[in-house]
């Protein structure tokens, strides 16, 4: 199945899953209130937010694992118009086909018809593969209702029936095919729960797929993958919505997937929508910055947003800045009312700690501060994955400015980082030092070369100093 062209917004004009007014309680605790976004047929759409935000409880409901207090989950098979969604809800049925033509509604379905019936499958956060069978018998087990139904329930297994052998093999086939798709083919026999932590998130991936689905749910995908995972993984996701058609919703934490690959952005917290829609649209809204990169004063979030557009500005008009020579308006209103103090000459030593204002509470100082970026420019450090535009200020901050002093940082340090930034081992799981020293000798990661190339809009393009080229 090969993806339809995209026209327009697909989750606004062609929804492949329609969630409305879901709501999910547990006793007293509302963890899903009055949600409804679409998923686009063949879009990627993420649902992100903090954690506890109520996302994999939304996946819970959509895949049958809990039955919603409230709402209803439609997913739709071909065209379908809304009268006829209406029909199959009045007449109180779990589902219709007429022709090409399906409606299923998912909060009325037992869990397996919703694999089996409305083609929707799912990955979790915590890796559930079968550790003890193969590679092989994993992608086979998939699609052990198909070969069920060949068989006549057994006993054209026992016999060997043609119609069994032939779904054999295309079992086979299907297998082989997904295998070589996730490079594991030259593991075929081996137990998965032998594979390295990588490998096994490919093969469950790959394991859904067998089931032919129409919609893929897949939940942290990448967690616990290093940028050269990532990476991979992004391809191969990219590879799933173009070559197979399938639609995708999935729940992730880690920014510099979602904002590369997803069309659709949808931003819980504390159970409710509070954004929805591309990409770009949602990095720039107020209540995701607020709310999911834990900026809390609404005027200081205009303030960067203004400030982010005014470098994009200067930087279209081919002027080299860096982050503190553009001051939106907002801004020098308030300098003229409260003068700052003069910034210090650059730093010659890389220990020197950053002074604190006067009457200010000091920051915590961080291993190789500097008082001010050398030459008064400072590295695009966005370039390095895991870091963007906030948590780029959060270090200039704390005299982190150039991609030699992440490089220089030792456990102690990469610890105390993560403690400031609350990332809980993120920086470790996403390797800033490693990519740092390649960065700091003039090389390249494959992720900086996509943000040279302007492609993730989570980074500020560019590879010189201040992020211009």
């Amino acid at each position: 199945m090969t993806a339809p062209a995209s026209t327009g917004r697909a989750w606004e004009n062609d929804a492949v899953l329609t969630v409305e007014h879901l709501t999910m309680r547990f006793g007293g605790l509302t963890a899903v209130n009055d949600l409804s976004f679409n998923v686009g047929r063949g879009d990627i759409t993420a649902l992100i937010g903090p954690n506890g935000a109520g996302k994999t409880t939304v996946f819970n409901c959509v895949t049958g694992f809990y039955k919603p207090t409230e709402g209803r989950i439609t997913m739709r098979h071909g065209k379908v118009s809304n009268d006829f969604i209406e029909r199959v809800t009045d007449t109180g049925e779990r589902y219709r086909v007429e022709g090409n033509a399906g409606v299923y509604l998912l909060e009325r379905m037992p869990d397996f018809t919703i694999s089996d019936k409305a083609k929707v499958a799912r990955t979790f956060q915590n890796i559930r593969l079968f550790a003890g069978m193969t590679v092989l018998e994993n992608l086979l087990v998939a699609q052990h209702n198909r070969l069920m139904v060949a068989s006549n329930f057994t006993f054209g297994g026992l016999l060997g029936l043609p119609g069994y052998r032939k779904a054999r093999q295309a079992s086979m086939e299907k297998a082989i095919y997904w295998m070589e798709r996730v490079n594991l083919l030259d593991r075929a026999d081996d137990p998965a729960g032998d594979l390295p932590y990588g490998a096994q998130r490919r093969l469950e991936i790959a394991r859904s797929m067998c089931t032919d689905p129409h919609l893929l749910c897949l939940d942290e995908p990448a967690a616990g993958l290093n940028p050269r995972e990532s990476a991979e993984l992004n391809d191969l996701l990219q590879f799933i919505r173009r070559e197979h058609g399938t639609s995708i919703l999935l729940i992730e934490h880690d920014m510099g997937v979602v904002m590369e690959i997803s069309d659709h952005v949808v931003v819980l917290d504390y159970g409710e929508k509070i954004s929805d829609g591309d990409a770009e649209a949602v990095r720039n809204d107020p209540k995701v910055i607020a709310a999911y990169l834990g900026v809390d004063d609404e005027e200081e979030i205009e303030e960067i947003l203004e400030e982010d557009a005014e470098i994009a500005k200067a930087h279209a008009r081919g002027e080299e800045v860096s982050d503190d020579v553009v001051m939106p308006e907002k801004a020098k209103a308030k300098s003229k009312a409260k003068p700052k103090a003069k910034k210090a000459a650059p730093a010659k030593a890389r220990s020197e700690p950053v002074p604190a204002a006067a009457g200010a509470t000091p920051a915590p100082a961080m291993a190789g501060g500097l008082n001010a970026p050398r030459d008064g420019k400072g590295d695009n450090l966005t370039r390095i994955k895991g870091i963007g535009p906030i948590n780029e200020k959060k270090l200039n901050a704390h005299g982190i400015f150039h991609f030699d002093q992440i490089a220089a940082w030792k456990a102690a340090d990469v610890k105390q980082a993560e403690d400031y930034l609350a990332f809980d081992g993120r920086i470790k799981r996403e390797e800033w030092v490693k990519q740092a020293k390649t960065l700091a000798k003039g090389g390249d990661t494959d992720f900086s070369k996509r943000v040279d190339k302007g492609a993730v809009p989570s980074s500020r393009s560019g590879k010189g100093k201040g992020g211009s080229k």
